[in-house]
């Protein structure tokens, strides 16, 4: 068999509605990894979901736990001298926000609407690694063996930080052993163009807080008498950028943009669709194209801002203002030094009353491969094999996911290959995944997965793991 008919396996399994079915009992399993009520039905989407697909792939399975979190993890090694590849992804979702959604949808119901699928984790990410587990079953049907070892971890977490993901992989090194994480997560650079990004912006979530006294007063009585902590705060986060969103914090940056970056991302146009919101170029770093202040620079935002009683505000001067912030930063940004950093910054600038201290959140490490690395020549000139497009190179996500366990722990190369775009709605109501996209990343992922047993693959265990 050839590598066209596992394409074209693929396609078929698409066309089929096989997809369509399969996704649609994964989507109906409500993952809310948020929601203590849902934890049975975590480890019921490892045991009843993705355990059988894979052990009818001929995977060995195994469900681990660390900190009381199911994870699963399932390997099938055909020689030892083979390549082996480590594929990941997460089967629990954000809460479904079952009020929010569009009349005649539900989270909780794949629905087909205007070339689109409907419900929660079809982007996020139900869908992407069940593209994934597609693309290995028709790999195998045309080629009777995939060609290489095959790994695959499975979190129910990642919506919450991946509470113990980290722990695991060190303990279990040996077991998640590898010459390359191969996986699917966060979207496109557009619907129209494949895509690989090489790590992960960090992100640290803090709070900043102003206690002026105990209870309100009288705004009438004691107005220009009384500090306002609501003003006072907004003064001291106003210290942190300029009005355009400039950070004034040095440590929070880093030292300039490698030469490799800059050239990938001279190819990234981010053109915006008309579901999406327009950009404002004047936001942000200057003279910094809009690709390079998303994937090249930090970014500061205020996520919440609380004083007084916002739904029923009365004249009183409120006794405390509070904010929850976030950074999120590019590698060459030491995150110890952030917070220290901001106390040093609010010091020398007059706020020694306020108070800052990081979030219960745990903290995204900020990650990335060289884009000129051999493993990421090898997927580009894959995918462009199959689709005839030139994917888009995006040295790290926008965003952040734990790619820090497989390039700091289990030290590998990673290549992540997205099934999603950025208007997808992924975290909101209306959780959508456009058919093109799911079909094409099913044709991708099987011509990817075939050329892993093919020669040219670069480095193995025996060669290295870094190729």
């Amino acid at each position: 068999m050839t590598r066209d008919a596992a394409v074209a396996r693929a396609q078929a399994y698409f066309d089929s509605g096989a997809l369509l079915e399969e996704l649609a009992r994964r989507v109906r399993m409500p993952t809310e990894s948020q929601n203590p009520d849902r934890a049975p039905v975590l480890v019921d989407y490892i045991e009843t979901e993705i355990k059988p697909a894979l052990v009818a792939l001929g995977f060995t399975c195994r469900t681990l736990f660390e900190r009381d979190w199911p994870f699963l993890f399932a390997e099938r090694i055909e020689a030892p001298e083979q390549t082996t590849v480590l594929g990941y992804g997460h089967g629990d979702v954000i809460r479904g926000l079952e009020d929010g959604w569009e009349e005649g949808l539900s989270p909780w119901q794949l629905t087909e609407r205007h070339g689109r699928w409907y419900g929660r984790g079809v982007a996020d990410n139900k869908g992407q690694h069940s593209i994934n587990i597609g693309a290995l079953r028709a790999v195998l049907e045309a080629r009777g063996k995939l060609g290489f070892n095959a790994k695959f971890l499975m979190e129910m977490g990642e919506e919450k930080l991946s509470p113990g993901l980290r722990e695991l992989a060190t303990a279990h090194k040996k077991l998640f052993q590898a010459d390359v994480l191969i996986a699917s997560d966060g979207p496109r650079l557009s619907a129209g163009r494949p895509t690989v990004f090489l790590g992960s912006r960090g992100a640290i979530s803090f709070d900043i807080w102003i206690d002026a006294r105990k209870g309100g007063h009288h705004s009438g009585n004691w107005g220009g008498l009384l500090s306002d902590p609501a003003i006072q705060l907004a003064h001291a986060l106003a210290c942190i950028t300029g009005p355009t969103g400039q950070i004034h914090i040095p440590e929070w940056l880093p030292g300039g943009i490698p030469d490799s970056v800059r050239r990938v991302l001279a190819d990234c146009d981010l053109d915006t669709s008309a579901d999406e919101p327009k950009i404002d170029p004047a936001w942000g770093e200057p003279g910094l194209t809009s690709a390079e202040k998303l994937f090249a620079w930090s970014s500061f935002t205020v996520l919440a801002f609380e004083a007084g009683n916002p739904k029923t505000p009365v004249g009183a001067i409120p006794p405390r203002a509070w904010a929850r912030c976030q950074l999120r930063f590019v590698v060459g940004v030491d995150v110890t030094d952030v917070l220290p950093a901001l106390r040093r910054h609010l010091d020398r600038n007059g706020f020694h009353n306020v108070q800052i201290a990081q979030a219960s959140d745990e903290v995204f490490y900020a990650t990335r491969l060289d884009p000129e690395h051999p493993w990421v020549r090898w997927a580009v000139e894959s995918i462009f094999r199959t689709t005839g497009k030139k994917p888009a190179i995006l040295p790290n996500l926008g965003g952040s996911l734990p790619n820090d366990v497989f390039c700091d722990i289990l030290l590998l190369p990673t290549i992540w290959v997205p099934h999603s775009y950025p208007g997808c709605s992924q975290h909101a109501p209306n959780e959508h995944l456009p058919l093109s996209i799911a079909r094409e990343g099913l044709e991708l992922m099987a011509g990817l997965y075939w050329d892993l047993g093919e020669p040219g693959v670069p480095g193995s265990q025996s060669a290295g793991r870094n190729g």
